[in-house]
């Protein structure tokens, strides 16, 4: 565990944490934009032990942006699918 639990700042771009959506190793700047620019929903629950990641969102986002990693209400994976795509189609 990081020592750095009590700080309300991201560890450096080396320490990383286990992602349980890819399987592997990241930093928390991915996290922090996963989501087209968004932070993952996941964030709160991968990093709170790592360091205080709610007093350091709570910073940086709009309130509405920390109600949705509160409360989060995924897409279906189906829908998220067919958007990239349409995305992809528009590129």
């Amino acid at each position: 565990m990081n020592d750095q639990k009590n700080e309300s700042s991201p560890p450096g771009e080396d320490y990383k944490v286990r992602c349980p959506k890819l399987g592997h190793q990241i930093q928390f700047s991915y996290c922090r934009f996963e989501q087209v620019g968004h932070p993952c929903l996941k964030i709160l629950d991968c990093w709170y032990e790592h360091f205080d990641v709610e007093t350091y969102l709570r910073g940086v986002l709009a309130p509405e942006a920390m109600a949705t990693l509160s409360h989060p209400n995924p897409k279906p994976k189906l829908l998220s699918l067919v958007e990239l795509i349409e995305q992809a189609k528009k590129a």
